[in-house]
């Protein structure tokens, strides 16, 4: 009895999930329903179908308004520290790693929404510049150097690949 209970329940979680889009799906479609908002409060609206790399530069500067992140100027005391003692006036910006994250969900949402991949403003060169310069400065004001992560390796498989690559002897020629 306790077993039916449960594929029921578990039936139950699964068509639940089919209905309901996954978090990333979600913040996803926000994201592009905020983005086609903001070409159509420009003066003149821009259509999605005139969206250039520019315009993606532009919203991204605007969304800096909103952010969260301080990042220090060159000017100020706690320039180049990774945690300031105290408070100063520095503007507060969207982090760099949130801004990476809203680009990969635009050039997703834009492809699935008809656009052509030769011509997605979100997959534009100047925007890997464009974030690529506030990733480095953004480190460069807490002090703290970008490094990218690197992949790990599985040990398991590649003593399993040597293994393999011994006890098959290459033949020579």
């Amino acid at each position: 009895m306790s077993s039916e209970k449960g594929k029921e329940s578990g039936e139950g979680s699964s068509s639940r999930s089919a209905t309901q889009p996954s978090r990333y799906e979600s913040q996803k479609r926000r994201d592009w329903n905020t983005f086609g908002q903001y070409l159509k409060n420009q003066r003149p609206p821009v259509p999605l179908s005139h969206c250039t790399f520019n315009h993606v530069l532009d919203f991204l500067r605007y969304l800096d308004q909103f952010g969260k992140t301080k990042v220090h100027l060159q000017g100020c005391g706690f320039f180049g520290q990774p945690e300031p003692p105290g408070p100063c006036t520095c503007p507060l910006r969207q982090a760099w790693g949130s801004l990476d994250a809203l680009i990969g969900r635009l050039r997703a949402a834009y492809e699935e929404n008809g656009g052509l991949p030769e011509s997605n403003p979100f997959a534009s060169g100047a925007i890997r510049v464009y974030l690529r310069e506030v990733r480095d400065s953004q480190a460069k004001a807490r002090g703290i150097p970008y490094k990218k992560k690197k992949k790990k390796r599985n040990p398991m498989k590649n003593a399993a690949d040597e293994a393999a690559a011994s006890s098959f002897p290459m033949q020579s020629s």
